[in-house]
């Protein structure tokens, strides 16, 4: 069995596990008090580590005089996290802008789910080990690009607006036979051992950070350069249904997840302190701080492009309901941000 091979196989035992994590919490939607949040991996969920570490809901909970009960899932990829809303596993899924969008043209005039505030604004970045790949261009039918979920989730958007940026208009579905599905762990584990399986990954920080700093890994692109500046990378969301049945749980979790926010910005290395904590990783906090410290990422609740990459899966036909502003992606309690 080769490297993908074996990567494969650990990703799809870890997924199995996940599964049950998942098959744990199933059961009927969460009633006042009791909150089912599923998370991924990265520093892009940085503001749901802060308010899990310091249990920041269950604080505002308790200002709201209700005693919250919360409990997590980690799932990869927003395909996973989509269905496990849908089928009432959890009640609060967290994944990127493309995932979000899906769910919101699939359950409009239904359950209609919607997001509840981004996470952060960050780069992706199209990494590879491939030393002949400077461009789009330079790829070919031996390269394979890893990403968390093929075709469907952000890092997948990114790439498709890539290329039909670098080679026209209705071009954009020309990698997708170059994409494999691979959590970002596991795809940045077959880039540093040199797997030639995965010459390609798409992920997110620390990812693409931590395989920048081999010097056989270099940067092919940027999506704030595909997207023409700074865009919202991951955002949380819920059904309509768990905010109006559950308000007071619902504030408090806004709430938290704000001073999660205030946290992350006044004090990066305590915010380091908690990822690490969280995360269980051996990155060094000088690195993670380094991340945090960049200016290109930013943790905030307000959305940035997030109608451009509307736009574009109304273009492809990967929606059918067009958003007439950010605001109808959103809960109301978001809509005097400054977003877009």
């Amino acid at each position: 069995m080769g490297n993908l091979g074996r990567v494969i196989r650990r990703a799809l035992c870890a997924l199995a596990g996940l599964g049950l994590a998942a098959a744990a919490l199933a059961g009927p939607a969460a009633a006042e008090g009791r909150i089912r949040i599923a998370e991924q991996y990265g520093l892009g969920y940085l503001p749901l580590h802060v308010l899990r570490h310091q249990k920041l809901i269950e604080k505002h909970g308790k200002e709201l005089g209700l005693d919250v009960t919360v409990e997590w899932v980690q799932l990869s990829g927003g395909a996973a996290m989509n269905d496990a809303l849908l089928s009432d596993s959890i009640d609060l899924g967290s994944a990127g802008v493309g995932p979000l969008l899906t769910i919101w043209d699939r359950t409009k005039g239904n359950a209609n789910v919607k997001a509840i505030a981004a996470l952060n604004s960050m780069p992706l970045f199209l990494t590879t080990t491939n030393p002949n790949v400077k461009t789009l261009k330079d790829f070919s039918d031996k390269d394979k690009i890893a990403l968390p979920a093929v075709k469907v989730g952000v890092q997948a958007r990114v790439l498709q607006m890539a290329v039909e940026k670098e080679f026209g208009e209705g071009t954009f579905d020309a990698f997708d036979k170059l994409t494999v599905s691979l959590p970002h762990p596991d795809a940045t584990a077959a880039l540093l051992s040199g797997s030639s399986e995965i010459t390609g990954h798409i992920s997110g920080p620390p990812f693409q950070y931590q395989q920048l700093r081999d010097p056989k890994i270099h940067k092919v692109f940027s999506s704030y350069d595909v997207l023409g500046g700074p865009h919202t990378f991951n955002l949380i969301w819920a059904k309509e249904a768990f905010r109006a049945k559950n308000p007071k749980t619902y504030r408090a979790f806004l709430g938290a997840l704000k001073e999660a926010m205030d946290v992350i910005n006044a004090d990066h290395s305590a915010a380091a302190d908690i990822y690490l904590t969280q995360n269980r990783g051996d990155l060094d906090k000088a690195f993670v701080i380094s991340i945090l410290n960049d200016p290109d990422n930013r943790f905030t609740v307000a959305p940035a492009r997030v109608g451009a990459f509307a736009d574009f899966m109304h273009k492809v036909g990967a929606m059918k309901n067009k958003p007439a502003s950010w605001q109808d992606l959103f809960f109301e309690d978001l809509h005097g941000e400054t977003g877009s």
